[in-house]
C-alpha cells in the first residue's frame, strides 16, 4: 500500500525522492501516526510535500490511493431549473436562424438618434414587436427581448452579454476581502511578487546580534530591530457588476489573497472599462467617485498595476466617447486606460474568463491590444507569469 501511495505521488508528478519515503517509514516505526489515518495524512504531507503548490495534488493522491477516489475525477451536479426562470414566461426565445435574420441598427450613432426618436414619439408601454420601447420582443431598445446591438431598459441583469448600452442605474456589491480561499493557490503565486526590507521601528527581537551582545557585555543586552516586510507596492482595480457577477468568488480569493500578502496595497473598482473615475464604495459609487487624475498624481510610478476583469463589454465602451454603458464619458476608456499603463509601467490585467473564449470577444481583444499582451488568465499559470511580469 505504502509503495503504491509512492509510485502515485511520482506518477502525479510531485517531487517525492526515496531519502523522504524512507524518513516516511521511519516515522512510522516509531508510532508517530498512532495508528490513525487523520494523523498519517499529516505526517506523510509533513514528510513528503517540500512546496504548498503541491499539497493539493497531495490530497488527491492520498484520496485516490486510502480512500478508492477517482483521482481528478469532476463531479457533475444535477441542475434544476432556477424558479426566476419560469417565471419569465413572456419572454421570447428565438433559435439561431431567427437571431441571424435580426439586424443591428446601423452603428452607434445612429442607435442613439433612433432612440431619441422613440423616446419622443412613444406615448405608451409596448410588448413584443421590433420597433418600440418594450419587452420580450427584437426591438434594439428594451427588456426580455434579443437584438444584436440595443439599448437594455428596465431589465434586473443581463441575459445575452450584447447590450451597448444600459439604461438602469445599477447597485454592485463589495467584494469580501475576509472570504477564506477555497485555494492556497492564488497566494502560492502571489508570493513571487516581493521584495522584503526592513523599515519603521525596531520592535522585533533580534535574536543572533542579543547572543553576541549578551557575550561580548557578559549580562542579558536585547538587540531589536525592524519588522522584515514586503515592501511591493499594489494598485488593485477590480471590475465589478454585469458579467463580472459569474466571477465574485474567485475575486473575492484574490482580493482576500491580496490583502494576505501586500502590506502596502490600494484598490479601487470600476465599470468594465476604467473612464475618468473610480470608487471604493460600491453602495457610494454614485455619490463617493475619486477621481482616476486623482490616482494618477497620488501613487509614485514604482506601484504594480492589477486590472481584474473579463474585459466583455460593447467595443463603443473602449473606444468611443459616450461608450460607457453608466454614464456619458467625455473621453473613451482607452484613453484612460493608456494613462494608467503609461504611469504605471508594471501593469498586468487579470482575466477570469477561459483564455479560449477570449477571440470571440471583440472587446477583450481591444484591451489585451492595448496592455500590450499583458492579460493573463486567472489560473495558477496565469498568476504565475503575471507575478513574473511585474518584477520584470
Amino acid at each position: 500500500m505504502f509503495i503504491t501511495f509512492f509510485t502515485d505521488l511520482k506518477a502525479a508528478g510531485l517531487p517525492v525522492s526515496l531519502r523522504e519515503y524512507l524518513t516516511l517509514m521511519q516515522a512510522l516505526e516509531a508510532d508517530l501516526a498512532e495508528k490513525r489515518v487523520e494523523d498519517f495524512y499529516y505526517l506523510a504531507r509533513l514528510t513528503l510535500v517540500k512546496d504548498e503548490s503541491n499539497l493539493d495534488k497531495f490530497d488527491q493522491v492520498f484520496g485516490h490511493t486510502f480512500r478508492g477516489l477517482d483521482l481528478m475525477s469532476d463531479a457533475v451536479e444535477q441542475a434544476e431549473i432556477p424558479e426566476e426562470w419560469l417565471r419569465k414566461l413572456a419572454e421570447k426565445h428565438l433559435s439561431e436562424e431567427e437571431k441571424a435574420q435580426i439586424e443591428a441598427l446601423g452603428g452607434w450613432d445612429k442607435l442613439m438618434e433612433t432612440l431619441k426618436k422613440r423616446l419622443e414619439e412613444q406615448k405608451g408601454r409596448h410588448q413584443g414587436g421590433s420597433k418600440w420601447i418594450g419587452t420580450a420582443g427584437t426591438s434594439p431598445f428594451g427588456a426580455y427581448g434579443y437584438n444584436p446591438e440595443g439599448i437594455r431598459i428596465g431589465q434586473h441583469e443581463s441575459r445575452h452579454r450584447r447590450a451597448v448600452k444600459v439604461w438602469d442605474k445599477r447597485e454592485f456589491k463589495d467584494l469580501d476581502s475576509t472570504v477564506e480561499l477555497g485555494t492556497r493557490n492564488i497566494k502560492v503565486a502571489l508570493k513571487r511578487l516581493r521584495k522584503f526590507a526592513r523599515a519603521g521601528a525596531a520592535d522585533e527581537l533580534d535574536l543572533d546580534n542579543t547572543i553576541k551582545a549578551t557575550a561580548h557585555q557578559g549580562w542579558l543586552d536585547v538587540k531589536m530591530r525592524p519588522e522584515r516586510r514586503n515592501t511591493v507596492k499594489v494598485l488593485l482595480f477590480f471590475d465589478i457588476g454585469g458579467s463580472m457577477d459569474d466571477h465574485i468568488r474567485v475575486c473575492e480569493e484574490l482580493f482576500s489573497a491580496a490583502r494576505g500578502e501586500f502590506k502596502i496595497m490600494e484598490y479601487f473598482y470600476f465599470h468594465n472599462c476604467p473612464y475618468e473615475f473610480v470608487w471604493k464604495d460600491n453602495a457610494r459609487r454614485h455619490s463617493e467617485r475619486i477621481p482616476t487624475w486623482d490616482v494618477l498624481h497620488t501613487y509614485p510610478s514604482d506601484y504594480k498595476l492589477i486590472f481584474v476583469g473579463d474585459a466583455a463589454m460593447s467595443p463603443y465602451e473602449v473606444a468611443y466617447p459616450g461608450g460607457s454603458v453608466e454614464h456619458w464619458n467625455e473621453e473613451p476608456g482607452a484613453v484612460w486606460l493608456e494613462r494608467l499603463t503609461k504611469t504605471f509601467e508594471h501593469a498586468v490585467w487579470l482575466n477570469p474568463s477561459p483564455e479560449a473564449h477570449w477571440d470571440y470577444t471583440q472587446s477583450t481583444q481591444m484591451l489585451r491590444q492595448l496592455m500590450d499582451n499583458r492579460m493573463y488568465p486567472l489560473t495558477l499559470e496565469g498568476l504565475d507569469a503575471a507575478m513574473k511580469e511585474l518584477v520584470r
